[in-house]
């Protein structure tokens, strides 16, 4: 069976990764599988050498109480770690879908590195425990990931709600293509309505371009609206996702930039931040 991978933490975003997950397993036809990586947080700062200016003797009993107390912290955070796995599965199988679990150790972007790659989609929160919310901060975790999974991720929103419009970011850059060429043919996007709008100055070639993109979709059957809209994506897209009520952004991690193989382009990381809907970047 097809599996999709979605990564929970004890944020208030667990709930809405959760629902985000179920929502494109049943889309999927596909299974969950639930990550919970237990990382060292650098705020917990490591045993001090306090030798020199408390005593030998002194420097090891204390060592060994900050030792003891930080195996201590450890065996609490599976076991806390273990229980929000458990509870998590239960939510998902009470709704039917066959779902399994695994709590590690280490970075995310490490452990997700080393996780099998045939998973058909990854599922985060936009923010994770110690994100800004003030600020609409994403999770440095969250930005590391989205600069180098190589699958599909769909970015939880703070809720979920039920989705049945999706947007396109489209830009003509093979990014988008790729966008443009899932959201056309995977299961995940099936019977959602569509609408592709390119924020562009409106000329022969930016309708070419976005033509291109109605063609493929209605060759599968995807009925669409397309938009050149001018102006910058940053500002156009998140006014038309709120006047047209949509439920989900698609776009590609990179647009038309020299840097686009090194870093993640900014439009997509200011999009994410500000559309408060989930995100589709597909690579």
């Amino acid at each position: 069976m097809t599996r999709l991978l979605a990564c929970i933490d004890d944020s208030r975003y667990t709930q809405s990764v959760l629902d985000h997950a179920a929502w494109a397993a049943l889309q999927l036809r596909a299974g969950v599988e639930l990550l919970h990586v237990l990382e060292r947080h650098p705020e917990r700062a490591g045993a001090t050498d306090f030798s020199g200016s408390i005593g030998v003797d002194a420097s090891k009993t204390l060592l060994a109480e900050l030792a003891a107390l930080d195996e201590r912290r450890g065996k609490l955070a599976m076991a806390q770690g273990r229980q929000l796995l458990d509870a998590a599965t239960a939510h998902l199988v009470e709704q039917g879908l066959d779902a399994g679990s695994r709590l590690r150790h280490g970075e995310l972007v490490d452990v997700l590195d080393a996780e099998p790659g045939d998973r058909a989609l990854l599922v985060l929160g936009k923010r994770g425990v110690h994100a800004d919310f003030a600020k609409l901060h994403l999770g440095s975790r969250l930005e590391r990931v989205l600069r180098t999974s190589t699958q599909p991720i769909l970015v939880a929103s703070r809720a979920f709600q039920p989705i049945r419009r999706v947007l396109v970011a489209f830009d003509g850059s093979d990014s988008a293509r790729k966008v443009v060429e899932l959201v056309a043919r995977s299961p995940l996007t099936s019977g959602l309505e569509c609408h592709v709008v390119m924020a562009a100055t409106d000329d022969a070639e930016n309708r070419s371009r976005i033509a291109w993109a109605e063609a493929v979709l209605r060759e599968n059957h995807v009925g669409c609206q397309t938009h050149v809209l001018p102006g910058d994506a940053s500002k156009v897209l998140p006014a038309y996702v709120e006047s047209h009520d949509i439920h989900l952004l698609a776009m590609g991690a990179h647009g038309h930039s020299r840097m686009r193989e090194l870093l993640l382009g900014s439009t997509t990381i200011t999009l994410i931040r500000r559309c408060l809907l989930p995100v589709l970047v597909v690579r």
